[in-house]
């Protein structure tokens, strides 16, 4: 008897362990359908907003007296948004608004 349950004991310790093995991975990144090229040829640097539906999207500073290639997450191609840059001081506040996004929307500042 005790030779039975030491058995089934082994039996069901394996039945447990050996089961199937599951790989898990995530989706592959999606590249952002839109973005902003920014020239900036102001003196300072500059926090770039997209306002799309409400809402306030960063998308990146902006260095002074320089020219960024900006990707912009989560806007599709076609949609309508307004773009906001500001000063890092806060002092000044460029906008350009009912800009139609594509894969290259050409901003220059000022």
């Amino acid at each position: 008897m005790r030779l039975l349950t030491l058995s089934l004991s082994m039996l069901a310790l394996t039945a447990c362990t050996s089961g199937r093995q599951v790989e898990v991975r995530t989706g592959p990144e999606t590249a952002p359908e839109t973005a902003i090229h920014l020239t900036n040829n102001l003196s300072q640097a500059v926090n770039v907003y997209v306002v799309s539906g409400g809402n306030d999207i960063f998308v990146k500073q902006v260095a002074a007296n320089s020219v960024e290639h900006i990707p912009v997450a989560g806007v599709p191609a076609g949609a309508t948004v307004n773009l906001r840059a500001v000063t890092v001081d806060g002092t000044r506040t460029y906008t350009k608004d009912n800009v139609t996004m594509s894969s290259m929307y050409e901003w220059r500042l000022p």
